[in-house]
């Protein structure tokens, strides 16, 4: 995972997750490159996490799988 600028994030296509109901989300997007960009919804012009597609299934998984869980 990398936090990088090299992607205008205004040219891409934000989703955020319509579970979102208070405004403190993140939005994800496909990058050129066919990874995955992640940003702060309440901060759009923000650095953005780039993740290769793997990186982000294994993220996603262990949301899932509870790891993150306090």
């Amino acid at each position: 995972m990398t936090s990088s600028k090299t992607t205008e994030p205004a040219t891409l296509r934000w989703q955020v997750s319509s579970r979102c109901n208070n405004g403190s989300c993140v939005e994800i997007a496909r990058l050129p490159d066919g990874g995955v960009g992640m940003r702060d919804s309440k901060n759009k012009n923000g650095p953005v996490l780039e993740f290769t597609t793997a990186e982000f299934q294994t993220f996603i998984y262990s949301i899932k799988d509870g790891k993150f869980d306090l």
